[in-house]
């Protein structure tokens, strides 16, 4: 008999952390390789958070702090929340974790029981069902339309709620699709909650500073403040601040919430690197001209390879309103061979077939739940960008 858990049988790896790895080790043995499947910022940190986190050290501020975080990096977090998005909490309201992807296991391990269901719009970020899961949770995935830019809709959340309805996973600007949900949208989805006094909300709020064109970044407490107590609103200093490797997550919500997810985190990591805590609260207080100036960039760059993916002829993208990636629908090359006779009978072979044939490593669908597609991460240089797109087209034209 196996000594493993049950659990374990229950969720896989990170598909997207898996393929990086592959293009990696690829790549280490001289191939020309070019990942577009990372979800990282390819900007450095910016000067002055940096010189915080030396300062940290230089001034001997490497001792634990609280288990969900130091009183300064709450502060600014509150702060935050009142100055970008509206939202007044108290420091006993927050917590801070290692990176965003604990906060939210942390909420989940706290409130699930068997048999509770989180509601999950597909395509999802990769982790969101897997931790439903080892929480004991049953994920409730809802499939959504390329025709509404991948977007939920009022209707397609009403059809799925149940009395065992416990959570909504909530992503704007999306990963995978990089759809954002104006207020209006918003406000329609807000609606339906209000009539379904139950079920919270989990509103994972990271892509917020990548917003492009005119779209407006809001969050469902900001758009109806009569969720407030029902809604943990999460975000963290990984993706605009270009702090990936810092590992610095935060929450806030409501007293017994937070509360249950500080007693999970005494009992797993404690209190986050205090070093990338004094760091991050240089992000959020500190001068934040660089949130624009990479904004502009990555807007450049989805402008061209939106272009360029949509040139070639089978692929359909929509236009993402932030974050960084293109959501690829390739329907039309699902049945097609290689030159080799290799067929590609969904989005994995896909995948799969571009990387060996063209160095170029994607993310395919399957892995945020909606087929058949793929990711494009465009988090890298434009003549990269530019490089992989080419090959990409060169690819495409060589299926029968």
């Amino acid at each position: 008999m196996s000594f493993l858990s049950k659990n374990l049988s229950r969720i896989k790896q990170s598909p997207t952390m898996e393929i990086t790895a592959r293009a990696q080790e690829l790549k280490a043995n001289g191939l020309n390789i070019i990942s577009l499947s990372v979800g990282e910022p390819d900007f450095d940190t910016p000067q002055n958070i940096k010189e915080a986190g030396i300062a940290a050290i230089n001034q001997g501020k490497t001792k634990y702090t609280a288990v969900d975080g130091m009183p300064e990096l709450k502060e600014a977090i509150c702060n935050k929340f009142q100055k970008d998005n509206g939202l007044t909490y108290s420091k006993d309201q927050v917590i801070v974790s290692t990176g965003g992807k604990q906060v939210l296991f942390n909420a989940l391990l706290a409130t699930l029981n068997a048999g509770d269901e989180v509601v999950i719009p597909a395509p999802y970020w990769v982790s969101y069902p897997d931790m439903v899961k080892l929480s004991n949770g049953e994920p409730v995935v809802v499939e959504t339309k390329l025709s509404n830019n991948y977007k939920l809709t009022a209707r397609e959340l009403e059809t799925v709620i149940t009395p065992k309805t416990k959570w909504l996973i909530f992503n704007s600007p999306s990963n995978p699709t990089g759809a954002g949900y104006d207020w209006n949208e918003l406000k329609e989805l807000t609606d339906v909650l209000i009539r379904h006094p139950n079920i919270w909300i989990m509103s994972d709020d990271m892509y917020e500073h990548l917003a492009y064109d005119d779209f407006e970044f809001c969050t469902p407490a900001q758009v109806e403040p009569k969720l407030l107590n029902r809604t943990l609103t999460t975000n963290g200093v990984s993706k605009g601040h270009a702090m990936t490797g810092w590992r610095i997550g935060y929450a806030a919500g409501p007293v017994e919430l937070i509360n249950a997810m500080r007693i999970i985190q005494s009992q797993s990591t404690s209190n986050p690197n205090t070093i990338a805590q004094w760091a991050a609260v240089e992000a959020l207080n500190g001068n934040q001209a660089y949130l624009n100036i990479n904004k502009n960039k990555f807007q450049e760059r989805r402008d061209v390879v939106l272009d360029m993916l949509n040139s070639i002829d089978g692929l359909e993208c929509p236009k993402p309103q932030g974050a960084f990636y293109i959501y690829v629908s390739i329907a039309k090359f699902i049945g097609r061979t290689t030159k080799e006779n290799i067929q590609i009978k969904n989005d994995e072979d896909f995948a799969t077939e571009l990387l060996n044939s063209e160095g170029v490593a994607v993310v395919f669908g399957a892995a945020f739940g909606l087929s058949p597609a793929f990711r494009v991460s465009y988090a890298t240089s434009k003549t990269e960008l530019i490089e992989a797109c080419n090959r990409i087209k060169r690819f495409c034209s060589s299926l029968n």
